[in-house]
């Protein structure tokens, strides 16, 4: 008798383990900044040469991570064909997203950077506020980011309100550690890319480790001042100078962008 009430408790118990995650469990975020399909382009230059290109896409079907709609992330930033001979460049970013939350569920980094190889798979447990990683357990803040979710959730922040000078936080999760990173607005200001003219807010990611390039100094980023935050510039120092990225063009976005001039 008893074997077979351990039994039934063992079953039990896995079946409770597969019940996807009640949506009450996790909060709810209002995003009107964007949706699936978006697809944003960028050149990649050093000084003033053009050096490769990239691209943030919000993949156009959602998935399913732990019983949940996603969206489904990717990021990637290559050397042009033509330079792969003096310094090769291909790194991809993926990032899975729950769709009411705005928090990951699974992170990917795939570097390929001259010599230097880099892969790292992390997943996210936000109900026990843990992060698996290699075999290794983390303890971390509910609704930790990673570098790329991160960008997407601070998109979706209320920026016209916020004052320059302000500075907000979010915990980012990069090689099992956990830090605040800060976004310091810093002013608004009309810039020209050869996606058009653009009325944008220039914010400051004030921690870099872990982020999209390795950097030495300040990461500035020009976003459009309208409900979509499409960042149109980026700046940044790395280890042999200064490089950019400008938006070429965009696709699929959730709303009209106002800010554009021309």
């Amino acid at each position: 008798m008893n074997m077979i009430k351990f039994k039934l408790l063992s079953i039990a118990f896995v079946l409770l383990s597969i019940v996807p995650l009640n949506a009450d469990d996790f909060r709810t975020m209002e995003n009107k900044a964007f949706k699936f399909g978006e697809r944003l382009d960028y050149k990649v230059g050093y000084s003033f040469m053009t050096a490769g290109n990239g691209y943030f896409q919000v993949m156009p079907s959602a998935v399913k991570k732990n019983g949940r709609k996603c969206y489904d992330i990717r990021f990637r930033v290559y050397s042009l064909e033509s330079l792969r001979w003096i310094y090769q460049v291909d790194d991809a970013y993926r990032t899975i997203l729950d769709v009411d939350g705005i928090f990951p569920w699974m992170f990917q980094q795939k570097i390929r950077e001259g010599n230097y190889k880099r892969d790292v798979s992390a997943t996210f447990d936000h109900k026990n506020k843990k992060a698996y990683e290699k075999g290794k357990t983390y303890s971390v803040p509910q609704y930790v980011h990673d570098i790329v979710s991160a960008f997407y959730y601070v998109r979706t922040q209320d920026l016209k309100k916020m004052k320059n000078g302000h500075i907000f936080y979010v915990d980012n999760y990069f090689k099992g550690k956990t830090n605040k990173l800060g976004v310091k607005i810093h002013k608004r200001e009309r810039i020209k890319v050869d996606a058009g003219t653009f009325n944008t807010i220039v914010i400051e990611p004030l921690v870099v480790e872990g982020g999209l390039f390795k950097s030495d100094g300040s990461i500035l980023m020009w976003m459009t001042d309208d409900e979509n935050k499409i960042p149109v510039k980026v700046t940044t120092k790395i280890v042999i100078g200064d490089i950019y990225a400008e938006l070429t063009k965009y696709s699929g976005v959730a709303n009209k962008v106002t800010s554009k001039i021309k």
